[in-house]
């Protein structure tokens, strides 16, 4: 590999905990709420699947905030089980959930440790990140969100807005997240490297892109 410039890494559900915990949290109010026939799991899988459809839609649309499609998408979900319904208590509960998540084990000795610059590339509104990471003190150079760019991964917009606020090339990147769909196709759309932390604990993952790297952990990111 060449020398790298710097570190691009995924935030949910790579440095920190992802969705599953927070949606599947969320979906249970709903199904004790209003006494629906439903597992929780299952609910958050579709729920999931109304998510991706609308963050697919906004390549070439109009932007739109996460938080927007986070609810929009969960009133699709519901409305066939409940009709249409105000879930901004249950949207509010996730949002909390996205300001304060728990890291991972290795995550601050991963970060403290590593030699490179780190920018993180987050399909996330600003205030939830911002917030996350002030909590947890984590020592990044630089962030970018989907709010920033007014794009999603994969669109590689993301990725080149924040090529563009580094400095750094294509091809001295190596971009690092838990989504073969999002983060692995998104980065070499790019035109940059792509490691895999394959957790085991998303709802879903609708990729099937080959990354350059498959890892359990950040921890091999200290060999760089």
């Amino acid at each position: 590999m060449t020398e790298l410039q710097g570190i691009f890494l995924d935030f949910y559900g790579t440095l920190a905990s992802g969705d599953r915990q927070a949606v599947e949290s969320v979906c249970q109010s709903v199904i004790d709420d209003h006494g629906l026939a439903i597992r929780a799991p299952e609910l958050a899988s579709t729920w999931g699947d109304h998510y991706f459809r609308a963050i697919e839609r906004i390549d070439g649309g109009p932007f739109r905030l996460l938080v927007t499609i986070e609810r929009d998408t969960l009133i699709d979900t519901l409305e066939p089980l409940t009709g249409r319904i105000d879930v901004t208590r249950y949207i509010d509960q996730f949002n909390a959930y996205l300001t304060r998540p728990s890291l991972f084990a290795e995550t601050q000795e991963v970060l403290r440790s590593l030699r490179l610059p780190v920018c993180i590339v987050s399909n996330i509104d600003d205030h939830e990140l911002r917030a996350a990471l002030d909590h947890h003190q984590l020592p990044v150079a630089h962030v970018v969100t989907s709010e920033l760019a007014r794009c999603y991964k994969p669109e590689p917009r993301i990725f080149q807005h924040a090529l563009g606020l580094t400095g750094w090339s294509a091809d001295r990147v190596l971009h690092v997240g838990d989504s073969l769909h999002s983060d692995v196709a998104g980065a070499h759309r790019a035109g940059i490297q792509a490691a895999w932390v394959n957790r085991g604990d998303r709802i879903k993952d609708i990729g099937t892109e080959k990354p350059d790297f498959a890892w359990h952990d950040l921890r091999p990111l200290l060999m760089m």
